[in-house]
């Protein structure tokens, strides 16, 4: 199943106001990785371990879901 990526993260204005999509990070990484931030106390305990991280990671690209899925209702 395909996930809705959001698009660029980062897209920039074209000739006439159009918007050209550029390579690299996609909105869903963005999302993932500011809710990753979020939970940086957590992931700088030194009693966790690698299954604890990707955890974290997990949760992150959930919120990050969840953000998208809300936007996109939205209409954005």
């Amino acid at each position: 199943m395909s996930k809705n990526d959001g698009g660029a993260a980062f897209p920039r204005d074209g000739v006439c106001g159009e918007v050209v999509p550029q390579h690299g990070m996609t909105l869903r990484d963005y999302f993932a990785g500011q809710a990753l931030a979020g939970q940086a106390l957590l992931i700088a305990s030194p009693r966790d371990s690698l299954d604890c991280h990707a955890v974290a990671a997990e949760s992150a690209y959930a919120y990050a879901d969840a953000m998208l899925e809300v936007r996109e209702r939205a209409g954005k």
